[in-house]
């Protein structure tokens, strides 16, 4: 069975829209905004494209990826070199792009499920605010790698559901804390 880890940068209050400065969120580019790079803060992002065998998203966040990331063969080499899964209803294969590797599209959350139990390393959930809501909201999720900012964004599209469900526990494995305030929490879901 394999391991399905959600990734993200993640404001004080739960936000996930642009992270990186994506157009239409007054608050675009946070996590470089007022908040000092240190570089030890995002050794996660490394050991998450040396260990995962692959790379999920949904359709947002594919759309936003795709055009970008497989030029930029040296940040995001590890991902560009691995498979990509895209969750979605509406895009086709017509859409897929393809100077990317092996792109999958998977139709619903039992695909995602059926994936999982297949044999395999683990998969990475990049971006996909939605598909991270859902996957949680489903029980598939079996990691969190989150990188906390000390911001308070208000508004914004969250991490986590507000979906009246069980409460969920989590064991908290690996988390450091860097100079310029951002908090590196690495949990595993119990299921």
């Amino acid at each position: 069975m394999r391991t399905l880890i959600s990734t993200s940068f993640v404001s004080l209050d739960g936000v996930v829209e642009a992270p990186g400065g994506e157009p239409g969120y007054r608050n675009a580019g946070w996590t470089f905004k007022d908040v000092e790079f240190d570089p030890a803060a995002y050794e996660i992002k490394g050991t998450e494209q040396e260990e995962a065998t692959a790379l999920m998203m949904g359709r947002v966040s594919y759309e936003a990826f795709a055009p970008v990331w497989p030029g930029m063969t040296v940040e995001f080499a590890g991902y560009n070199a691995m498979p990509k899964y895209v969750v979605s209803t509406t895009l086709g294969e017509k859409d897929l792009v393809d100077n990317w590797g092996e792109i999958t599209i998977l139709r619903s959350l039992d695909d995602v499920a059926a994936l999982k139990e297949t044999e395999g390393g683990p998969i990475i959930v990049n971006g996909s605010a939605t598909l991270n809501r859902n996957l949680a909201d489903a029980g598939l999720i079996d990691r969190y790698h989150l990188l906390v900012f000390p911001v308070l964004l208000g508004a914004g599209k969250r991490l986590f559901s507000d979906a009246d469900k069980d409460k969920q526990n989590l064991k908290l494995v690996d988390s450091a804390s860097y100079g310029n305030g951002i908090q590196k929490l690495v949990y595993d879901v119990v299921h």
